[in-house]
């Protein structure tokens, strides 16, 4: 596996990693902040016998830039990258229906963030991105997803095509989000193994990759704006996703 490290900041995406079984270099919190979820840190910190600091806020707020910490800072181990290859072959042989996102190129980590989240919401198998192009995984990036990025796969590869290619030899459809069609989500039969690509904020998809992928949908917009939040719409499809699953 490929690593990244990495400053998290919040009380939520600490208790996560912690949870998740990462490895936590020191915990920074915020003097007199209290509440239950730090309550909770607090007692994870202690049985997992981490490394942890009680520090004024302007430390905080100069090691987050934003001032958005919520009281709670943490260095951590690298967060590691899979394989795509052996993450689909383990994913079948588990005997589940596989579900994967491609990221083309999504730029703002906060809706990259957010993606991760609803992808561990909704059981997804992993998130691949590109090496190239893609909002980094950083403190902000793994506090906007609430700690997800621990329990989510994510895998890195050269080119967006590469998974695409490897993900229809495995027999996983590519559906691609686009307005560029007259079918719905609605449309598509998420009950196969699948896989969602979602465009970039500004771009949308690649215009190569929308002519190699399988199925084109859009989501319907009844109303005067054109265009979604490319995490709500993700979160659209994930959720289209599930209620198909489950219903059948």
């Amino acid at each position: 596996m490929e690593k990244q490290s990495s400053k998290i900041f919040g009380i939520r995406a600490i208790i996560e990693a912690i949870n998740a079984g990462n490895s936590i270099d020191k915990v920074f919190l915020q003097k007199d902040v209290n509440g239950a979820l730090m309550t909770e840190l607090k007692q994870l910190i202690k049985n997992n016998n981490i490394t942890s600091s009680i520090v004024p806020v302007e430390k905080l707020d100069r090691m987050s830039r934003d001032n958005n910490h919520q009281g709670a800072a943490a260095l951590i181990a690298p967060i590691s990258f899979y394989d795509l290859d052996a993450l689909i072959t383990s994913t079948i042989e588990k005997g589940e229906t596989p579900l994967f996102i491609l990221l083309d190129q999504i730029s703002d980590v906060r809706n990259f963030g957010a993606i991760i989240r609803t992808a561990e919401c909704t059981g997804a198998h992993g998130v691949i991105i590109p090496k190239t192009g893609n909002a980094p995984i950083n403190g902000e990036t793994v506090k906007t997803s609430a700690g997800a990025a621990f329990n989510v796969p994510i895998c890195k590869v050269d080119h967006i095509k590469d998974a695409i290619f490897m993900l229809q030899a495995a027999d996983i459809q590519i559906v691609c989000a686009t307005e560029k069609t007259e079918e719905t989500v609605y449309d598509a039969d998420f009950t196969k193994p699948t896989a969602i690509i979602m465009g970039s904020e500004d771009r949308g998809i690649n215009p190569s990759i929308l002519k190699i992928v399988d199925v084109k949908v859009k989501l319907p917009l009844l109303g005067k704006i054109s265009s979604l939040n490319v995490s709500v719409a993700c979160g659209a499809f994930l959720y289209e996703t599930v209620r198909q699953r489950m219903n059948k």
